[in-house]
């Protein structure tokens, strides 16, 4: 499975500890068309480097995907 263009839902939902980005929020390193600056980059999380699109994460829409990691997050949150 490929990512849906103007997603991001990957890069928004979850939170990313290596790069302090917290849940719900963009990633810095998020363009303004929801693609990943560090792609392919030897600087990009190993965390995002893993997290491969899927249809269960992504669903048939950007909502979905976002939904979905959301309730990811808050599943695996450390208490």
């Amino acid at each position: 499975m490929e990512c849906r263009p103007g997603c991001g839902a990957c890069c928004i939902a979850p939170s990313i500890s290596s790069l302090d980005k917290p849940a719900g929020e963009p990633c810095r390193h998020l363009d303004d068309a929801l693609r990943c600056c560090l792609f392919g980059l030897p600087e990009r999380p190993a965390c995002c480097a893993g997290l491969q699109p899927s249809a269960e994460m992504c669903g048939e829409t950007r909502e979905h995907a976002l939904r979905w990691l959301a309730d990811l997050e808050a599943l695996t949150r450390p208490e």
